[in-house]
């Protein structure tokens, strides 16, 4: 059995309560103190005993994270930020993955017994509006992702449209006039996809370009592999595309393996971008343009706006109940694979980084950032 803190008070030579103010992080106690009370609570080993804390507190210490997939590097690269932005605040992250099935978002909307857990934050591809209007789970909720706009929920995303739009006018820029884009999806979860697919249309249309459903080639999911078989119907095209946007990094990796394979020099012969800045598009050869979501920003503001949710409800309040949709800074990370012919590649940037939104803190409302390229094309205008 472990150390109580009558344990420690007696090694330390103090009260039980000036153990348990040390122990709780309490401000008013004396450096000596402790110092003295840390001492003793290190040589015995304690432990607290979290449960019972909680208990009285009425809260569990632990949230849910619920994304479709786990292995995408994406998801992986934004749970982790999650989880760092909820250890600050003691908490610990449970993870579970959807797979994207309908039964399993909604195991998890009305699934999950809220003594488990003190909030949620879900990012969906199949639950709807009209599933949170049935939902009788009264745990805090906080949406990731295009699925649900508009919500009677706080939502945090990007603004998909407007950064697949400022992608392909980038490639535009260059001079580009037959862009294709990969990884356009018909199911009625493809929120996003359809998203992407609109901001690609939008700036083809402002440019005075035809859209051509040949140069959309479809895809059932966004991995390397689709990636790859898209590129390869592009490549036998009569008419190949000078560029190709893709939908996320993995779709962009497996096309760029496809047009090295066939023997294409990417960017002289074909400039390849891709969405969501992981990893592995900065140590790619060639590095990869993207659009970068501050996946930081994402994941500190659902832990915060579940924070103020998860206070309100304990405390009786109605902190934080207000529905607010929040949007985070993206912006475009310009790199080798879109160099344009004859210009030197952009060097990789390792160390990116995105600005802070400053959300107006309005019901709504939209935060003011920055954006590399604006819809508009203009340097430094505000985006997303």
């Amino acid at each position: 059995m472990g150390a109580s803190l009558k344990d420690v008070a007696a090694l330390a030579g103090v009260s039980v309560k000036t153990v348990s103010n040390v122990v709780n992080g309490y401000v008013h106690v004396s450096a000596p103190t402790r110092e003295k009370v840390q001492r003793a609570l290190a040589e015995l080993d304690y432990r607290p005993n979290l449960s019972a804390r909680n208990l009285r507190g009425g809260r569990t210490g632990v949230i849910a994270l619920a994304l479709p997939e786990l292995d995408a590097p994406y998801f992986a690269e934004l749970a982790r930020f999650v989880i760092d932005a909820a250890a600050e605040r003691g908490w610990t992250v449970l993870i579970d993955q959807t797979d994207g099935l309908p039964e399993r978002e909604l195991q998890v909307l009305q699934g999950i017994r809220e003594q488990l857990i003190d909030g949620l934050i879900f990012s969906p591809l199949t639950v709807g509006r009209e599933h949170l209007a049935t939902r009788t789970d009264s745990t805090p909720l906080v949406l990731l992702g295009e699925r649900i706009l508009d919500g009677p929920t706080h939502h945090v995303a990007i603004d998909n449209q407007r950064a697949a739009r400022a992608m392909t006018e980038h490639l535009l820029s260059l001079g580009h006039t037959r862009i294709a884009a990969i990884g356009a999806q018909d199911s009625p979860s493809a929120n996003t996809a359809r998203l992407r697919l609109a901001g690609y249309r939008q700036a083809l249309k402002a440019a005075g370009l035809a859209h051509d459903d040949r140069l959309t080639p479809p895809t059932t999911s966004y991995h390397r592999a689709d990636g790859a078989e898209a590129m390869r119907r592009l490549l036998d095209l009569e008419q190949p595309p000078q560029a190709v946007f893709c939908f996320n990094d993995l779709l962009a990796l497996g096309a760029l393996r496809t047009a090295l394979s066939a023997g294409l020099r990417v960017p002289d012969d074909l400039a390849i971008a891709g969405f969501d800045d992981i990893e592995d598009g900065r140590y790619s050869t060639p590095t990869l343009t993207t659009v970068s979501p501050d996946k930081a920003q994402i994941a500190l503001t659902a832990v915060e706006l579940l924070e103020a949710r998860i206070n309100g409800r304990v405390r009786g309040r109605r902190s934080g109940s207000e529905a607010r949709e929040v949007e985070a800074d993206y912006r475009l990370m310009l790199r080798e694979s879109t160099a344009g012919r004859g210009e030197p590649a952009a060097a990789p940037n390792l160390d990116a980084r995105v600005p802070a939104a400053r959300d107006d803190g309005r019901p709504g409302g939209r935060p003011v950032e920055l954006s590399s390229t604006s819809p508009e094309g203009g340097p430094g205008a505000p985006g997303r």
